[in-house]
């Protein structure tokens, strides 16, 4: 069992009329590369894995986002994590495949708001409005490596590395007010 703490507290860190940006409480995440057919991977898992780059499936309070070609990454609850694990190790010799646990590594930002998706663009070159409904992609923002899920049309939530996170946060937090400066000034 991992035994780790976040010092990322899950709160608000901006809340403006263009877009609330806050941490997310923390959520289990694994790396997963497997090759061939992954039916025993999706059977010990509990869910389908998503085929294509940036589709993603869910059963069951998990989450599979394909990152790659032989990628994903999985969202579970955290107390499930270790039960995926056995489960995924049990099938090892008739699927060889890599799952690790990378919960400790990354903190999830939500982004919501009528401008959340123009908040995205002061940081990263994709447009966010590419990233359907119900997908998510592996992105830059201002650089950082990150792990974009798209879950409403004005609704985002950022994966980022822990050692990178106040940046990104810091950059948001003051796009959000550059945002809603703007929107003050259309209205007066």
């Amino acid at each position: 069992m991992r035994d780790f703490t976040s010092p990322i507290l899950p709160e608000p860190v901006a809340e403006t009329a263009a877009a609330r940006v806050s941490h997310a409480a923390p959520v289990g995440r694994l790396s997963l590369r497997a090759r061939g057919d992954v039916a025993p991977l999706e059977a010990a898992l509990g869910l389908s894995l998503p085929g294509a780059i940036g589709q993603r499936t869910g059963a069951g309070g998990t989450a599979a986002l394909r990152l790659g070609p032989d990628e994903w990454i999985i969202h579970a609850p955290e107390d499930r994590v270790a039960g995926l694990q056995e489960a995924c190790a049990a099938i090892y010799d008739a699927l060889p495949h890599s799952l690790v646990d990378v919960s400790a590594r990354e903190v999830t930002l939500l982004l919501d708001g009528p401008q959340a998706d123009v908040l995205l663009t002061l940081g990263m070159a994709r447009d966010p409005d590419s990233i359907a409904v119900g997908e998510g992609r592996r992105t830059l923002f201002d650089g950082v490596t990150v792990i974009l899920w798209r879950d409403t049309p004005t609704t985002f939530r950022m994966d980022v590395w822990h050692s990178f996170a106040p940046h990104v946060t810091h950059l948001l937090q003051i796009g959000s007010r550059e945002l809603a400066a703007e929107i003050a000034a259309e209205i007066a």
